[in-house]
């Protein structure tokens, strides 16, 4: 009997320091009613010059979205190997169907491509993996997913900044209150762009006074280009290259692996640890590293290409020298498979 009350006792406390944890871990909810909180941000957005017809066409009949706030909590899991996820993005399909896009698409791409002088096969690549080719940008109304997690406490400062910018948008008659749709977090258009991100690099290309990154194709590849451009892009190199290790890699792993770049950018601190220290292509060529086919790696002149090595699937797996290209893709999603799947990509698009 009391070795019975005993274990009923552990349970109830282990039961409730679960609760309580799990409590902890749950973000409160606003304890401002809706209807009040949105008069204030009205009132806020008014000081930053939105009209009052945008915000009446902006939030009518608009409510907080639950399913914005569930994605927003949910945490999945990543379970694709680097391997699953390079062959599904790089799919015998994307490519085909990129290739046929950038055909269709050539009229304004190529110039597009010229003029913001980044290679098309790389803007093509992005746009491939964002949305599919412009086939799917998302079908979320933008103002209410980006009220729903601005009114929501868990990261209300960097959304109500999101949706004030958004509002801007809609102000500036870049895109219809209706038409602004996109993901469930707010990247929006064909190059999934935050509002925020949409006024540092979003692109009018064909020179009609809108940056329309959902339906125009001019602006949405002059966008992506001009992302790239502004971070750091080099028009006359590529992204990097597989290659082959030489059999004594193994033996020069403290040097050439786990010797990463001393204060790397902290742009994408989180994917750049998992490169080595930047060497030249002549000093990779010293170390033993070749191209894939086994001849020499390319012998640059009136330049300096650095690159670092990158081996997601580890030390048995390919081995790519990476440019500075990769760190411009790094940066529109910094993740070293995200980048090396465009650059993967816009070699089979090339």
């Amino acid at each position: 009997m009391i070795r019975a009350i005993f274990l009923s006792f552990i349970s109830t406390i282990l039961s409730f320091t679960f609760f309580v944890a799990h409590a902890q871990r749950q973000v409160p909810d606003n304890p401002v009613p809706f209807d009040a909180w949105l008069e204030e941000f009205k009132a806020e957005a008014r000081t930053e010059g939105i009209s009052d017809q945008i915000l009446d066409a902006a939030f009518k009949d608009l409510t907080p979205n639950e399913k914005v706030v569930e994605l927003d909590r949910r945490q999945p899991e990543f379970t694709q190997t680097a391997e699953q996820y390079l062959e599904r993005r790089v799919s015998p399909l994307r490519i085909k169907n990129g290739r046929s896009k950038m055909a269709e698409f050539a009229e304004v791409l190529n110039p597009s491509a010229r003029d913001i002088a980044v290679q098309k096969r790389f803007i093509a690549a992005i746009w491939g993996m964002e949305t599919n080719y412009g086939t799917y940008t998302g079908n979320f109304n933008i103002v209410r997913s980006l009220m729903t997690l601005a009114y929501d406490m868990r990261r209300s400062a960097f959304f109500r900044k999101e949706l004030l910018k958004a509002l801007t948008i809609l102000e500036e008659g870049h895109i219809a209150p209706d038409k602004m749709i996109g993901s469930w977090a707010g990247a929006m258009g064909q190059g999934q762009f935050m509002p925020t991100s949409f006024f540092a690099y979003a692109y009018d290309m064909d020179g009609d006074g809108r940056k329309d990154i959902w339906t125009n194709e001019a602006d949405v590849f002059g966008s992506i280009g001009n992302y790239l451009s502004v971070h750091g892009w080099r028009p006359d190199q590529t992204w990097g290259r597989e290659v082959k290790l030489p059999d004594d890699i193994g033996e020069r792993q403290a040097l050439v692996v786990l010797t990463h770049e001393p204060n790397p950018p902290r742009s994408c601190k989180r994917a750049l640890k998992d490169h080595s220290k930047k060497y030249s292509l002549d000093e990779w060529q010293e170390m033993g590293v070749r191209n894939l086919d086994g001849s020499d790696l390319p012998k640059v002149t009136n330049t300096n290409i650095e690159a670092t090595l990158l081996m997601p699937m580890g030390i048995e797996g390919p081995a790519y020298l990476t440019y500075q290209n990769f760190r411009s893709i790094l940066t529109y999603n910094c993740s070293n498979l995200y980048a090396l799947g465009v650059s993967l990509l816009s070699d089979e698009l090339k």
